[in-house]
């Protein structure tokens, strides 16, 4: 199975949007998944968050992050799946 970059999100959350923006202007591909509609999507983040449902919550690969940056989440790509960081333009 090949690496995605999966960011959890809950609707009206502003840092979801901020991270949203950030990786929009990189040009990274990711998936988002709503925790409010996804109970497995939830159920991950609590595991990733000590039991709160915080959000954005990004997994890359083995790599689990809560409310990272953009700039985070494009290191984190770098380590786990670099051919999904965007071109240079």
């Amino acid at each position: 199975m090949s690496t995605e970059v999966l960011v959890h999100v809950r609707p009206g959350c502003p840092f979801c949007d901020m991270l949203r923006a950030g990786l929009q202007r990189s040009g990274l591909a990711y998936r988002e998944l709503d925790i409010w509609q996804d109970p497995d999507a939830a159920a991950a983040v609590r595991a990733a968050a000590n039991g709160n449902e915080t959000v954005p919550t990004v997994n890359v690969g083995s790599t689990w992050m809560v409310n990272p940056s953009a700039a985070e989440v494009l290191a984190a790509v770098a380590r786990e799946a670099p051919e999904l960081l965007p071109q240079a333009r």
